[in-house]
């Protein structure tokens, strides 16, 4: 070899992802975040929906103003995108880690919710809103079960 001829780098010889991994990564993260953050937010305010409320809204109302029985909207909102967000988690970021964040900032908003008092000294979500304490539930489990059916796959072997 001459010293103009520059050695050529074989395609498996070059990292993978260019240095843009680091970045797809973090992108994922904090994506994710932001998911959990805003599905959890209108979890929270679709709590109190109630079948009158279907058609109240349209007119202005506020949600719960309507009558009727409570919907249980957010449990389901929950239960699926919870899902969503632990999978776009770990699917974008390749690493398992990326479902803590997501799910300890959304049961940590769930907490917040439920034991903190505003200033006319009632709680944000009370005792007696079964579809909120079944949500908080639902929701968390559905974080630990995605954890669990990662645990219980195979990790591939190099």
């Amino acid at each position: 070899m001459t010293q103009q001829e520059a050695p050529v780098e074989t395609p498996a010889e070059t990292p993978a992802g260019n240095g843009w991994e680091p970045v797809v990564r973090a992108g994922g993260v904090i994506v994710a975040v932001a998911a959990a953050v805003v599905t959890g937010v209108l979890e929270l305010l679709l709590t109190t929906l109630r079948w009158g409320d279907l058609g109240t809204i349209w007119r202005g109302d506020a949600i719960g103003s309507g009558g009727g029985p409570v919907v249980g909207l957010s449990i389901l909102l929950a239960v699926v995108a919870n899902w969503a967000i632990a999978w776009f988690a770990v699917s974008t970021t390749g690493r398992r880690w990326a479902l803590g964040p997501p799910w300890a900032l959304w049961t940590l908003m769930m907490l917040f919710a439920a034991g903190v008092r505003t200033h006319e000294g009632d709680y944000l979500l009370g005792g007696e809103d079964w579809v909120a304490l079944v949500m908080i539930l639902a929701g968390s489990l559905t974080f630990a079960v995605y954890s669990y059916r990662m645990i219980l796959k195979r990790i591939p072997r190099d």
